[in-house]
């Protein structure tokens, strides 16, 4: 398991640690299970082979998935950098674990991780948009999932308070690389690409 925390005192600032303990080996559900979940609009996501399900987002939500997608994936498609889904699209971490995020991007020398029926392995970016009934499970239990499956880039969106955090993965932790609040800024791994809080939130 790995738990996720705030360490001050780390050298480098504002870090979230990740500390790796051993999963107890336990009967639960696959892929397969997963796979053969009804559609029916309710969005399911597989926790080590625990079932977690949340409501369908709201229409602000998903105002700011799409502005969001929007401004990526110009960015990405024009520059040929690799390719961008947004969900539902199945992230499977491992045989129990499949995640939805909000938004993901595989760059161009991972796309061979990309099949008909999902991500099969970690992408180069996940960002989740908070929702009242998210908030806490996007900042600690996803964090902790996309961690522990080395997801090199974890991004938040908090349409509340109007920001998106930036965090990178090193050394086993989710540091803090960059912000966006009232002006335009650039987030790894995107160097050339300023994400416009206007277009964002309006």
């Amino acid at each position: 398991m790995t738990a996720w925390g705030r360490d001050r005192d780390h050298p480098r600032g504002d870090v979230y640690t990740v500390e790796r303990r051993t999963i107890p080996a336990r009967v639960g559900l696959t892929y397969a299970d997963y796979a053969a979940l009804p559609d029916d609009g309710r969005r399911y996501e597989l926790h080590h082979g625990t079932l977690s399900v949340t409501p369908s987002p709201g229409t602000g939500h998903q105002r700011v998935v799409v502005s969001f997608t929007t401004q990526l994936a110009q960015h990405v498609r024009s520059r040929r950098l690799g390719e961008v889904f947004v969900a539902p699209t199945d992230c499977i971490l491992s045989g129990v674990t499949v995640v939805q995020p909000d938004l993901l991007y595989v760059a161009a020398e991972r796309l061979s991780i990309v099949s008909e029926r999902g991500i099969e392995e970690a992408p180069t970016l996940v960002v989740e948009v908070l929702s009242p009934s998210t908030t806490r499970i996007d900042r600690e239990r996803e964090a902790m999932l996309y961690a522990e499956h080395d997801v090199p880039y974890y991004w938040i969106a908090d349409p509340g308070q109007c920001t998106v955090e930036a965090y990178g993965l090193t050394g086993g932790a989710y540091v803090l690389t960059g912000t966006v609040t009232d002006e335009p800024a650039t987030l790894l791994p995107f160097r050339d690409l300023e994400i416009d809080p206007v277009a964002l939130w309006s």
